[in-house]
């Protein structure tokens, strides 16, 4: 077995929006634990109000929709090396994305607010010292390929991240600052738990995935890692499926 890669983030500063819970935290925690100071957003007032021990981050609440407000927190940011777009989620009380007004909702969550928050610290990126240069990486999923009936808004706004990478890559090359995002497969969180034990969805999503298990935070966060480092420093406008073989099934 080989040596264990390691990332260097020391002095670097991260921005993981959503990061209090599921593969959010994770990607958080990997690059604190890589030595970066990293931010965290998220909806609960305190940081204490979550399950997870957020000690070691910087926790702002903020509400990805609101406009005013994403606007606002970016302009407080004074420098940052990675952003990374992951906040999003299914809506509480099984609200119906076949609905437009929420179907409208979950783009807005999923899409909208990334490109938002990216073009607001785009500047900031740009100064990073990082080989490579600044980088923002988004959130995609096996939904921007595959149909979900049950969640059309969040797929649709899933897929435009695909291709809000590739734009904003191409415009922002020459201003040092890269762009690539990472969709990943069957990924056991908070939000996906209720598949456990639920043949017809569980069954179906494993038997459909060659490595046949479930991936974990953990097995999602180097790729942002990766991605961030000047390992990647010739690499923008990618999307990276960590699915263990889903999309190739």
């Amino acid at each position: 077995m080989g040596a264990p890669v390691h990332f260097d983030f020391s002095t670097r500063r991260v921005l993981v929006t959503g990061g209090s819970r599921g593969i959010g935290h994770g990607i958080a925690r990997a690059f604190a634990d890589a030595g970066a100071q990293v931010t965290i957003t998220g909806r609960k007032a305190s940081p204490s109000e979550y399950e997870a021990d957020l000690s070691d981050f910087e926790y702002r609440q903020l509400e990805m929709t609101d406009r005013a407000a994403l606007d606002a927190f970016a302009t407080e940011i004074d420098a940052l090396d990675v952003l990374v777009n992951n906040a999003g989620g299914s809506f509480p009380g099984g609200r119906n994305e076949w609905e437009p007004d929420v179907f409208e909702e979950a783009v807005a969550m999923h899409l909208s607010s990334g490109f938002r928050l990216a073009v607001g610290v785009k500047e900031k990126l740009s100064r990073s010292g990082i080989e490579g240069g600044g980088s923002v990486l988004n959130m995609a999923s096996m939904s921007a390929y595959f149909a979900v009936t049950v969640v059309p808004g969040y797929g649709a706004g899933k897929a435009a991240v695909v291709q809000m990478t590739k734009n904003l890559a191409v415009a922002w090359a020459r201003d040092n600052v890269r762009v690539n995002a990472v969709a990943p497969g069957l990924i056991l969180t908070d939000m996906t738990s209720v598949m456990k034990g639920v043949e017809e969805l569980e069954g179906k999503e494993i038997s459909r995935t060659p490595m046949a298990r479930w991936g974990t935070p953990g097995d999602v966060a180097p790729a942002y890692l990766f991605l961030a480092s000047p390992a990647a420093r010739f690499i923008t406008g990618q999307t990276l499926n960590v699915d263990g073989g889903y999309s190739v099934a």
